[in-house]
């Protein structure tokens, strides 16, 4: 359903190091980081999409984050979500809602939630009931 998704970011380098022990966490692999552009992209191990992409804006206007706007990476487990969280914190995030349950959403909804040094609000999280 979906092909890839876009951050816009306002410093590279800063966002890298966001981002990267985040992806290796959640056990994803980066696929390309180009300097030069400036862009990453991160996927899984045994699917070329989609796609989690970071970059300058195309449009050489400064990167906004948008009002209501998430994205929702799924976690392997919930020891990924822990960790994923604690890198995201120790590499300039910001908390938006410690790990656990939530069971609002359903009985076995493990999640955290955290915004990117630019403003980005992420969350990572695991649905299964009893983790492998």
């Amino acid at each position: 359903m979906i092909s890839h998704v876009f951050i816009g970011i306002t410093d590279f380098d800063r966002a890298l190091h966001f981002y990267s022990p985040v992806m290796e966490a959640l056990r994803l692999k980066m696929k390309f980081c180009d300097r030069d552009k400036p862009w990453a992209g991160w996927m899984a191990p045994d699917a070329p999409r989609p796609l989690f992409l970071i970059g300058k804006p195309f449009d050489g206007h400064p990167a906004r984050f948008g009002n209501g706007q998430m994205i929702a990476f799924l976690a392997p487990d919930r020891q990924a979500v822990d960790l994923a969280y604690t890198h995201a914190l120790a590499h300039g995030g910001s908390c938006e809602g410690a790990p656990g349950l939530r069971v609002h959403y359903h009985p076995n909804y493990y999640g955290a939630y955290f915004r990117d040094p630019d403003g980005n609000k992420l969350c990572v999280c695991h649905h299964d009931p009893v983790d492998a």
